[in-house]
């Protein structure tokens, strides 16, 4: 930037945006693949502890972020970019699904599973919850994937591999979440 230039209000905003989607999509995802090694691991521990750090930090922390990034992407929209691109729509469309899977899938059963640890020990009905909570991440991560494609490549309907390689994506996820079920069973104290 030449001297004298003040840095302009959009890209003070985008670097809100940009901050705010990389601590809630790269933490999460850092939670979720320590969830994965431990679970292919047979670690139930390792799987109970990532489960619950992510059930803390989902209100206290992710929530937060995801409502930051939405903030500071739909203030951009509303003053510069607009609302009619598709990559902006394929934006709001992931938001919404991830928001939903948030909300309906990880919260309660975050709840739920850790309830039942408190109540009865770490059971294979707790561990069941985790289990599906890692597949349902799975998903998640694959729509967030796209969201961040689509935010980067700016995909119109002309651009056919782009789309296509998205669809790609969100297949893969949901193939990976209802794909081979492990038990982990509870290891005696």
């Amino acid at each position: 930037m030449p001297k004298g230039e003040v840095v302009d209000w959009f890209s003070i905003i985008k670097f809100l945006h940009i901050i705010a989607a990389m601590l809630w999509v790269g933490g999460g995802f850092a939670l979720m693949m320590l969830a994965v090694l431990a679970d292919r691991a047979g670690n139930v521990q390792g799987m109970i502890w990532a489960m619950r750090a992510t059930g803390d930090l989902g209100n206290r922390f992710f929530a937060p972020m995801s409502l930051l990034t939405l903030a500071s992407g739909l203030l951009m929209c509303w003053l510069w970019v607009g609302f009619s691109q598709l990559w902006v729509l394929i934006g709001l469309a992931g938001y919404a699904v991830t928001f939903c899977i948030g909300i309906f899938v990880f919260k309660p059963m975050a709840g739920r599973m850790g309830e039942m640890i408190t109540r009865d020990g770490v059971t294979p009905a707790a561990l069941a919850q985790g289990q599906f909570m890692l597949r349902a991440a799975r998903i998640d991560y694959s729509v967030m994937l796209v969201i961040l494609a689509a935010m980067v490549m700016k995909p119109t309907l002309g651009d056919i591999g782009v789309l296509a390689a998205m669809a790609l994506v969100l297949a893969t996820g949901i193939t990976l979440a209802i794909g081979v079920r492990r038990r982990l069973a509870p290891t005696p104290a």
